[in-house]
């Protein structure tokens, strides 16, 4: 039986990316099946806005203009995309007045509403730590 301490840590960090209309931008990345924020891995030594940038950067291409980016926290789930790790996230709420256009390895995305997101897979981080977060924040 694996343990949480014995189970590989994937740090990153990741955008919780919102409208006007309320809806949050979710991912799925080629290969995979679960929806999730955007964002990803920290470099060695690299800081975590920085990566942050790096990896929207990477990811998506955004029109418009986004929003400072405001610490929502840091969350802990079993990584989605990879058996026998567990995912370290500091996410960061920033709103979006444009469009998401997605690249590189991202393959779909879609804006959903944060308390009825439909019949989508979410990554046990999305499901279970982020959007419950995101929803207590604003009530």
């Amino acid at each position: 039986m694996t343990t949480a301490d014995s189970l590989r840590r994937i740090h990153i960090a990741a955008a919780l990316i919102t409208r006007a209309d309320g809806k949050v931008l979710l991912v799925r990345k080629r290969g995979t099946t679960a929806f999730m924020q955007p964002g990803g891995k920290l470099e060695p030594g690299e800081a975590v806005e920085t990566a942050l940038r790096r990896e929207l950067g990477e990811e998506l291409r955004l029109t418009g203009t986004i929003g400072a980016p405001d610490y929502l926290g840091r969350f802990t789930a079993p990584a989605a995309n990879e058996a026998g790790a567990v995912v370290e996230a500091e996410i960061f709420v920033l709103e979006l007045v444009g469009d998401a256009v997605p690249q590189a390895e991202i393959e779909a995305l879609c804006w959903v509403d944060p308390e009825v997101p439909g019949e989508i897979d979410l990554a046990p981080l999305t499901r279970d730590e982020v959007l419950p977060a995101w929803l207590r924040r604003r009530r």
